[in-house]
């Protein structure tokens, strides 16, 4: 028979806190057996939106996407894409500090938006030191500059040549004005006192159709949008914009060995609004890394132009403050005054 409710024999009484305070030491040595994560309040504990400032196939979401996919099956809950398109991504970046810091949403950002916006946009809505956090780099994927595969100009110096000896009549076609890769064009004939004709595209499809087409000279724009064409023989890589030779494209030289030093880069990221908790941070940032350095997304990457950057949050703002004073420099010499 056995003794219920309020009264309860003393001795029964303590046996009773005896065996709780043993289960209690039991479950305290389980959990520092645990793993770390199984230790935080299970974060992810619901889906993670991942904004993405640019529309909907454009080299920045097709890379997100890729990295969202295998995070999303790293923490066992779904990490949506969430397209913000508008000029110089602000629509995107206004959204993204705006989010509860809460680690439920982070922002996909591209070189771009970090360096040239803040630049171009008398009010940007967002302030990248204040308002953001670095959480960790995802890969940097340089520039080409490409002609028509038909066309008569076989190198970089020839086409710099052609630029200095017809002023102002070489078509440029700028893949969206004032992007990384438009002033990245206007910088290589600045740097030899030419000038050209740039042409104005809506994004990289229509710049690289008019290429295509024969109705401009030349373009530039990242690995991701021009890889394709190269490889199947349409257009003719003429120079990289790094400063070493690409794994893949080792016949293309760098820009840097026509014109001395010159080097122009996109990049990828990951930021989260200001106040997002440090271990949400640190997790994200270690599972990023990891990633980004599986032999698939190497691979597939690889087959983009992108080449993965692992790294700390901390290198990730140092680079990004690098970059920002680069491009800052850039505006000004170029006169681009803020809209």
């Amino acid at each position: 028979m056995t003794t219920s409710g309020p009264f309860q024999p003393a001795h029964d009484s303590r046996r009773r806190s005896t065996l709780k305070a043993a289960a209690g030491l039991a479950l305290l040595g389980l959990a520092g057996a645990l793993p770390a994560p199984a230790l935080a309040q299970g974060w992810p504990a619901k889906p993670v939106r991942l904004v993405v400032p640019f529309p909907a196939g454009a080299a920045p979401d097709v890379i997100a996407r890729l990295v969202a996919d295998r995070l999303g099956a790293a923490w066992g809950q779904a990490v949506f894409v969430e397209n913000r398109p508008g000029a110089g991504g602000i629509p995107g970046m206004a959204a993204l500090v705006r989010a509860p810091a809460d680690g439920y949403t982070l922002g996909f950002v591209p070189a771009a938006v970090v360096t040239l916006t803040p630049e171009l946009y008398k009010n940007p809505q967002f302030n990248i030191d204040k308002d953001l956090a670095p959480v960790a780099a995802i890969g940097t994927s340089p520039m080409m500059v490409v002609v028509n595969a038909s066309s008569s100009i076989k190198t970089l110096d020839d086409l710099l040549k052609t630029v200095k000896a017809e002023p102002g009549k070489v078509n440029f076609a700028a893949a969206q004005t004032n992007s990384v890769p438009h002033l990245t064009g206007e910088l290589l004939c600045r740097s030899v006192g030419a000038t050209m004709l740039t042409v104005p595209y809506s994004g990289s499809g229509a710049a690289i159709t008019a290429l295509l087409s024969n109705e401009v000279t030349f373009t530039v724009d990242g690995l991701p949008a021009l890889t394709q064409y190269v490889k199947a023989g349409k257009l003719r890589a003429l120079a990289v914009t790094s400063r070493e030779r690409l794994p893949g494209f080792e016949a293309v030289p760098p820009v840097g060995e026509t014109l001395k030093n010159f080097e122009s880069i996109g990049w990828f990221s990951i930021y989260a609004p200001t106040g997002t908790p440090a271990g949400v941070v640190e997790q994200v940032n270690r599972d990023i890394n990891k990633v980004i350095q599986s032999p698939d997304l190497v691979a597939r990457f690889a087959d983009l132009g992108v080449y993965p950057k692992p790294g700390t949050p901390q290198a990730l703002g140092s680079f990004a403050q690098e970059q920002r004073a680069i491009w800052k420099k850039v505006a000004a010499d170029l006169s681009l005054q803020a809209q």
